[in-house]
């Protein structure tokens, strides 16, 4: 399995035109306070993690992103390759609709947004990729499984599935994750973050080929990517 943790994409002509891409991407929001956000998860998944993720996804083809929210990440991924087709979901129906202005302003056609939670998704069509981005550990512990098991059921043969979320591990790190956490969503929401070894052996028994892979921040905070290939 490929595996790009070291940053050695940030420079460079491409580098740059990507960082032009997820300004263009920000600039199109129209709300001051969505703007905000999107800044901040550009800051929390920032340009050498895209690249991590990115370089999983096939340059053509449809692409799951799941919890896409206000379409960021669809956006941006769905702007570098016009072959790709993104579909992205979330269980927030503003964010659909935002999601959806803003690629029609962008020009980019070749995404999609529909109302859909997680933990219950109904997919009647294949992928050759999907992504779920910091959404792990948003969902019930007991939905988890059948969330996977969607997944696994939806990509084709050799598809990849990219996991990018918090680990459990060192206890420091996760104390300062979960405070961003819950300045984000508040006190009432279920947040689980998963010990790698347990959400790995999960994912094999589901069938997936996995692959970890810490990715450095100059933050605190523990970011982990699995790397889930189907058999």
């Amino acid at each position: 399995m490929r595996a790009n943790n070291s940053g050695e994409w940030n420079t460079g002509p491409e580098a740059r035109k990507r960082k032009a891409h997820v300004s263009r991407i920000v600039r199109a929001y129209d709300s001051a306070i969505v703007k905000l956000y999107c800044q901040l998860r550009f800051v929390i998944i920032r340009q050498h993690f895209l690249d991590s993720v990115g370089q999983y996804l096939p340059e053509q083809g449809r692409i799951l992103d799941v919890g896409c929210g206000f379409g960021l990440f669809s956006l941006y991924f769905a702007g570098l390759h016009p072959h790709r087709s993104l579909h992205g979901y979330d269980l927030n129906a503003s964010r659909i609709e935002t999601a959806r202005r803003v690629a029609a302003n962008l020009g980019i056609e070749n995404t999609s947004f529909e109302l859909g939670a997680a933990g219950a998704l109904s997919l009647s069509e294949s992928f050759q990729a999907a992504y779920a981005l910091d959404i792990v550990h948003h969902l019930p512990e007991t939905k988890v499984r059948g969330f996977l098991e969607q997944i696994h059921a939806a990509l084709e043969p050799g598809g990849y599935f990219l996991i990018k979320d918090v680990d459990y591990d060192p206890a420091y790190k996760r104390w300062f994750a979960l405070f961003l956490d819950r300045a984000m969503v508040g006190l009432r929401e279920e947040i689980t973050y998963w010990p790698r070894e347990r959400l790995q052996a999960l994912l094999r028994e589901i069938g997936f080929q996995v692959y970890v892979h810490e990715l450095r921040d100059f933050l605190p905070y523990p970011h982990i990517l699995y790397v889930c290939q189907k058999h």
